[in-house]
């Protein structure tokens, strides 16, 4: 003699069956939906390619201008890594005196390496950076005093700055030289490109969710007849959207994509110049890219700018469609 469950039991499973079936037929119809907009797009490859070239171009030049900004701010990490304090000593300072002052200067914790620089090895160092050879070598007498050349264990500014109030209250010392203003200037300039940078990522965002806004409406007024008697028939605004959210995805994608090879040509484009300018100022630079977080963060954004602009094209546009 079998059991029957009792009627309870029978309910949850018949209501936990319901939910299932019904889970199952939602992710069918979402996959379904996401093949059928993508063979959509396919079917036009001319006009899906250059909506998506029109979304990378948008999502490119930020980015680009961000990826300049990192290269800006790493060849600003490897200048201020090279930044230096000059002491010049007093003209009346001998030899002997100019090397107790640079015994007493590389006594500082916070000096990590010095050079002393006489008279003639300065008089040397001019003519080769004024590229006037022997010029200056008639001279009576040589005006360039004694300077040391000191490496300061931190290079911030604040720090900097009071090392070289220290030397400079030095006996002996008559001026002291940072060479750390225009790296602060190329601070501030990298301050005000970061701001430029995010105001061009918000405007061009919202250029994206124009263009595929704009696309996303033109395919829902050539479907206009069939949402109608999808409509009819008992369709949800939630099932009738789906389809053109996902169009709408993967054109964020496809511009994605679009926009991390323009910009690695670029970087390629760019990198020969940007490392020369590097080695010019005596640091080792190379052209960064976006990685693997940053190409990722890109895609996902593009797929998102790409979805919300399709959401909201076609919610604004099943308000005005009644079905008769």
């Amino acid at each position: 003699m079998t059991s029957t469950p009792p009627p309870q039991r029978r309910g949850a499973r018949t209501q936990q069956s319901r939910f299932s079936s019904r889970l199952e037929s939602w992710k069918l119809h979402h996959r379904a939906m996401a093949i059928d907009s993508l063979r959509r797009l396919l079917r036009h490859p001319l006009g899906s390619l250059l909506t998506m070239l029109a979304i990378a171009i948008a999502l490119m030049l930020p980015a680009g201008l961000w990826l300049t900004l990192d290269s800006v701010r790493g060849l600003d990490a490897e200048l201020t890594q090279s930044a230096t304090l000059t002491v010049y000593l007093d003209s009346t300072v001998d030899s002997a005196e100019a090397e107790r002052i640079h015994q007493a200067v590389m006594a500082q914790p916070e000096v990590i390496e010095t050079r002393l620089i006489d008279a003639d090895e300065g008089l040397q160092e001019l003519q080769q950076s004024l590229g006037l050879d022997d010029t200056l070598v008639g001279l009576d007498e040589n005006p360039l005093p004694f300077s040391i050349v000191v490496h300061p264990d931190d290079v911030s500014p604040q720090t900097m700055q009071a090392t070289a109030d220290y030397f400079a209250g030095m006996a002996g010392v008559d001026e002291v030289r940072l060479d750390l203003a225009w790296v602060e200037r190329l601070r501030q300039i990298t301050e005000l490109g970061n701001r430029i940078a995010l105001g061009l990522g918000v405007l061009f965002g919202l250029g994206v969710l124009l263009i595929v806004g704009n696309t996303i409406r033109l395919a829902v007024e050539s479907r206009r007849r069939e949402i109608e008697v999808v409509m009819l028939i008992g369709a949800t605004h939630a099932f009738v959207r789906r389809p053109f959210l996902y169009s709408g995805a993967w054109y964020g994608l496809g511009g994605g994509v679009l926009a991390l090879l323009l910009l690695g040509l670029g970087g390629q484009w760019l990198a020969l110049p940007v490392t020369s300018l590097a080695q010019s100022y005596g640091a080792d630079f190379t052209m960064p890219s976006l990685g693997l977080g940053g190409s990722t963060i890109l895609l996902f954004c593009s797929t998102l700018f790409g979805w919300l602009g399709a959401w909201l094209a076609v919610s604004r546009h099943l308000s005005s469609i009644k079905p008769e």
